[in-house]
Order: C-alpha cells, then structure tokens, then sequence
C-alpha cells in the first residue's frame, strides 16, 4: 500500500473515532501526524510542525479575544442596539444585511476569513440576542463573503484570474465573479428559508425588551457609550482598516487591539481570556497540521493527477470539483484551486471542455464549503458563537459542510461545465 493511500486512510480513522467517541479531533489529528509523518513519510519534527497553522491560531485567538472584550463591557449589546434600529427593528433583514456587507467587504478587496473575522461576531451576538438560528446567520455571513469573493478587484478574483492567464487558458473575469455571486445568493435563500428566516419578526420589535420577553437591562447600561465602548468600537473601526486599507494581519491586528484594551480595562481583559474557545483552536490547528503532512507528502497531488488521468474529460471535470471541494473543506481554498487549475489544463486544452466553466465551477466548489468547522470561516463562525452548545453545533456545521461538500459540485457541473461555457 502506498504512503499516499495510508495517510488517507488514517484520515478516515480519525474522523470515525472523532465522532463516535468524545475526543477532540484536533488532538487525535496531532497524534496521526506525529504517526503519518514519522513513521510513514520520515518527516522530522520540524517537517511536521511546518504544517500548523500559526497564521489561523493567531487569527482565532486575536478575533475571539477582541471580540470577547467586546462583549464583556457591552459593546457587542450596544450594536445590537443599533442594527434594531438601522432596520428600524425588522429582526428578518438582518442576515440579509450581513450577507451584504461580508459581500461588500470581500468584493472590495477583503480576504475571505478577514470580512468574516470582521462580521461573524457581531452576527452572531445578534442572533443569541433575538433567538436567530445561529446556523442560518453564519452561513448568511460565509455565504456573503464567498459571494462576493471574486470580484475582478477581490484578492480570490485576483489569484485565480492570475492562475488562468499565467496558465494560457481563455478566461472570462466577470462570469467568474456572477458565478460565485449567484450560486451563493441562492444557497443563502435556500438556508434562510430552511433554518427559519421566514417566521422571524417583519415587523419592529420593541428595542427595551429581549424577543423571548424578558426585560433588558436599563437603557443606562445598554444604550449609553461609557469609555470602555467607545474605545472598544473605535479599535473595531481600526480593525476594518488595518486589514482592507493596509492589508494587515486580521489576527496580529485583533490581538493587539485587545491587549490594548486590556491595558485599560484589566477586568473586561482577565474576563475575554477565558472566553476564547481553546477547544476549538486546538480542533482546527490539530485538523490543519495533519492536512500540512499529507500535503508535503503529495497525498493531494496523489489524488488529483490520478483523476486527471482518467480519459472521460466531463467525468474528470467532476471528480476535480469533487476534490476541491472535499480538499478545501480542510485547507486553504486559493491553495486548493492553485493546485488543481494546473491539473485542469491537459484535459482543459483538448478543447472538449470550456475553460471559462471549468474554472468557476471549480473557483465554486472549492470556497462554497468554506462553512466547514474546519475551514478559517467556519472555524471563525464556531468560536465566536455566544451561548451555543458548542459540540451541538459543531456538528451542525460539519453537517452543513458535508451538504455543501457532496451537493455543490454536481450542480455547478451541470450549470457551467456540461454547457461548455467559455
């Protein structure tokens, strides 16, 4: 048996055990890449720490940290306050309204994880707040971002439409950006409709009192900005622009922001601390090291040259999308796509497939399943839901993105590829 075929294996392992009984699947992903790399590959430690990834545990840590800060001294309270009265307390707009404005903040040039980072938060405090699925306003808030991922300006946009031309394939920049847009508006109807959008309130609901019944708390601990909420929504307006003007790190940003404020405010700091999910954190980066030693050993170039090798373009077409996306549930979307565009063009210059197709259906598949825990958006939407049965709903977005995972491709194969687009 090959190394390829074992390390896919004891992947499966994992997830058996993972889920029947109750061990963190983070740490049993350590462990098998201590096994797989040591043992199988003949990585050294070193090899195989190269694989975790410091850039997310920095992003879940600074995001959660900031944000939990936030809702230590009502910040995240005080916003709520304000979206109510932004639509004039239609509490049904509200993830339509964070679905536009993650599609705003990507669209215009944001990374993915970073509008995510930015919106997820606060949509989520939302939907604690007044009883809102808090599946139904993660996936409003992932899907938004997705669908505006690839606007000719966006960072996703910029990559692939890079890969296409540098690749010598016919592309088609704007069908790519309405690809991405429409398939995720419409799986963001489907969802809204599913998890319950239609019987949220249409009409205002009262500002002074929770929709369950239950008094708020006085007007002068909510609505009024004490210092702590000013300074806390002003390190959140410096959060936006570091990361979409500047281009900094989401993560490093978010941290320092809260060490700041913890400087000031050591309670609210010593309180936001032991909110951050460490449970989740060691989920994703135990899950991600493992995908770092199947990918230095080959296991994902393994699999897609053997599906590129298949002599039926529409059926390799396919099974490329099906990798992408199954691969991008796990790891790095643009990485995925950078990947397998490559192992796209022997078949892709026989000209029995449209490139232009080819490409946005996989750039769809591979960013769609961004919803899984085990993705940075889904990882994000994880951590920073407030009041959840966390395993619960865990499972629920590792349901959700196994939907994604295994009903997403074959439709936008049939939608964009079949046709012969491009």
């Amino acid at each position: 048996m090959s190394d390829e075929l074992i390390s896919i294996l004891v992947l499966v392992v994992v997830f058996v055990i993972a889920t029947t009984r109750s061990i963190n699947m983070g740490a049993l992903s350590f462990a098998a890449a201590f096994g797989v790399g040591e043992l199988v590959a003949d990585f050294s430690a070193d090899h195989i720490f190269a694989g975790f990834p410091g850039d997310l545990f920095v992003v879940l840590v600074g995001v959660t940290y900031l944000f939990a800060l936030a809702r230590a001294n009502g910040t995240t309270d005080w916003l709520v306050h304000a979206s109510i009265r932004l639509v004039r307390g239609r509490v049904a707009l509200i993830p339509w309204v964070m679905f536009a404005i993650s599609a705003a903040l990507t669209a215009i040039g944001a990374v993915s994880p970073a509008a995510v980072a930015i919106v997820a938060p606060l949509a989520l405090s939302f939907a604690a707040r007044y009883q809102i699925s808090p599946l139904l306003m993660g996936a409003m808030v992932v899907h938004g971002s997705q669908g505006g991922g690839f606007s000719p300006i966006s960072i996703y946009g910029s990559i692939v439409n890079g890969i296409v031309d540098r690749e010598k394939l016919p592309g088609n920049e704007i069908t790519l950006f309405l690809a991405s847009l429409v398939v995720n508006l419409i799986i963001a109807a489907v969802v809204f409709v599913v998890c319950g959008g239609l019987k949220l309130p249409r009409t205002a609901v009262a500002d002074e009192k929770r929709v369950d019944g239950a008094e708020e708390a006085p007007a002068d601990a909510e609505g009024r900005l004490t210092p702590a909420r000013i300074a806390t929504l002003a390190a959140l307006v410096a959060l936006v622009v570091a990361v979409l003007a500047f281009d900094l790190d989401a993560g490093l940003t978010s941290i320092s922001l809260a060490v700041a404020l913890s400087v000031f405010w050591p309670d609210h700091g010593k309180k936001a601390v032991n909110e951050v999910t460490w449970p989740t954190v060691l989920l994703i980066c135990g899950v991600l090291t493992y995908v770092g030693v199947l990918d230095e050993m080959g296991t994902i170039d393994y699999a897609g040259k053997a599906v590129s090798d298949i002599g039926i373009p529409l059926l390799a077409a396919l099974l490329l999308c099906y990798i992408g996306a199954i691969v991008s549930a796990f790891a790095s979307s643009v990485g995925i796509m950078g990947a397998l565009i490559p192992l796209a063009v022997p078949f892709l210059a026989q000209g029995d497939i449209g490139a232009v197709g080819m490409i946005a259906a996989l750039a769809v598949s591979a960013t769609v399943v961004d919803i899984s825990p085990f993705s940075t958006n889904g990882a994000l939407v994880l951590a920073n839901a407030p009041d959840v049965d966390r395993d619960r709903f865990f499972r629920q977005l590792m349901i959700y993105g196994g939907i994604m995972v295994v009903a997403v491709p074959p439709v936008v194969w049939l939608a964009m590829v079949v046709p012969g687009l491009g």
